[in-house]
């Protein structure tokens, strides 16, 4: 099997995960951040974690891509 088709389903099956879990935890509690506080239902605190890991993730790989270009 090519390791393109192994990272697809690898990536599919994380997102499924990530679905799941995410629309299981609708109720709504207290989150806070340094001093903001709000009330925010987990199903949005975790998606916006999750699309922060993505971009985060996102920016570390083109970064490292843009270094080792450099360098050859």
């Amino acid at each position: 099997m090519p390791v393109k088709t192994v990272k697809l389903i690898v990536v599919l099956i994380l997102s499924l995960g990530l679905v799941l879990i995410t629309a299981q935890n609708t109720d709504p509690f207290e989150a806070q951040f340094l001093w903001f506080r709000a009330e925010v239902p987990a199903i949005l605190l975790l998606f916006l974690t999750a699309v922060g890991g993505f971009i985060l993730g996102l920016l570390v790989a083109l970064i490292s891509g843009l270094k080792s270009r450099s360098r050859s």
